[in-house]
């Protein structure tokens, strides 16, 4: 009798007793969810492919673990801003996990992408707007530190307007494009390097390897930019060596061109070749 009333608390209740504890490792990775959580992990590292798994797992978890501490702060405009922020950096996150030389694993990473931008929530209806698309484009640009004056001229053929509905195949178009311009600028800005003198090169030269890296874009398809780069392959060494060889011989000494000059002359090759989607 004693023992019952031990266990009433005030007004009669009785005093919870606590719950037992998992009775072994099995129940505890069922309970606590992390069977789940792992499972999860692992079939977004294999969707992802990135090279370095590791690095992954923990960029994963980290992500995880922040998104889950926030989540309880996410009410009213305020929240909806930081909570579009959160899928915008998961999005670009994803993005980012391959190259797009890699073409399954950047496919598979593309569609989760776009599922995140994709959620829809208490004020927004599911589906990627306009608006959300064109972020991303800005995002890609601005990290690659690609020129404003360059990632302004793309935009206006790649973007849409913000109140658009995109479908997965304009967004994997625009995105694709944008990676495949960052890294055709860095191959435009190691051949300028071959040709600098001292931060200015010889124009004849110059305009030599851009007409060669002209005739090379024409015979890619414009609606897969991917193969701009695999016709920028076609500019091998020998074949550079030719065309520089015969504008060194009719070149007009005191005539340069800056780098500059040259990139925003590689670029206006590249974007007459990136179909609008407007």
């Amino acid at each position: 009798m004693m023992a019952a009333e031990k266990r009433r608390a005030v007004g009669g209740s009785p005093v919870p007793r606590p719950s037992p504890g998992p009775a072994n490792e099995t129940e505890f990775l069922a309970q606590t969810g992390t069977r789940d959580m792992l499972r999860e992990a692992v079939l977004k590292l294999v969707e992802a492919r990135p090279e370095e798994p590791a690095a992954f797992l923990a960029d994963y978890f980290e992500k995880l673990g922040h998104d889950s501490a926030e989540g309880t702060v996410l009410i009213g405009d305020h929240g909806s801003h930081l909570l579009g922020q959160q899928r915008l950096g998961r999005a670009m996150w994803y993005l980012k996990l391959a190259h797009h030389s890699q073409r399954t694993a950047f496919n598979n990473n593309l569609n989760i992408a776009y599922d995140c931008l994709s959620a829809g929530g208490k004020k927004r209806k599911p589906g990627l707007n306009g608006k959300s698309y064109s972020e991303v484009l800005r995002r890609i640009c601005r990290e690659g530190d690609l020129p404003e004056e360059i990632s302004s001229s793309l935009l206006k053929r790649i973007q849409c307007r913000d109140h658009e509905a995109v479908p997965f195949d304009v967004f994997r178009y625009g995105v694709l494009t944008c990676f495949v311009l960052l890294e055709f600028m860095c191959k435009a800005e190691t051949l300028f390097s071959i040709l600098d003198g001292n931060g200015q090169a010889d124009k004849s030269l110059c305009q030599a390897v851009l007409e060669t890296l002209e005739e090379a874009l024409v015979a890619s398809d414009i609606c897969i930019p991917a193969s701009y780069l695999e016709a920028g392959s076609k500019l091998g060494p020998d074949c550079l060596a030719v065309v520089m060889d015969r504008a060194f011989l009719n070149r007009d000494s005191g005539i340069t061109m800056t780098l500059q000059e040259f990139l925003m002359d590689a670029s206006a090759l590249f974007l007459e070749k990136v179909k609008s989607v407007q």
